[in-house]
């Protein structure tokens, strides 16, 4: 696994289409627009630390698993 290799925005577009929702529900919910989501989906965004609290909240997931460094059962993908 290449660690520069950013995994973000897979995990953000999975967590949304898990839940069913567009990248204009997802934007009202984190108070930006369905274009800044589609940004950090495709990775043309970086991520602040404030979004990925929000993010981590609004999906109940952890920083690690959002940020790709532990998989859904909670192993570190790290070593």
């Amino acid at each position: 696994m290449d660690y520069n290799q950013a995994m973000y925005g897979k995990k953000i577009r999975d967590l949304r289409e898990e839940r069913g929702w567009t990248q204009g529900e997802l934007a009202t919910r984190l108070h930006c627009s369905q274009r800044t989501v589609s940004r950090y989906e495709t990775e043309e965004h970086d991520l602040n630390t404030a979004l990925i609290i929000s993010l981590c909240h609004i999906f109940q997931v952890s920083a690690d698993y959002l940020l790709g460094l532990e998989d859904e059962t909670g192993a570190k993908t790290y070593r």
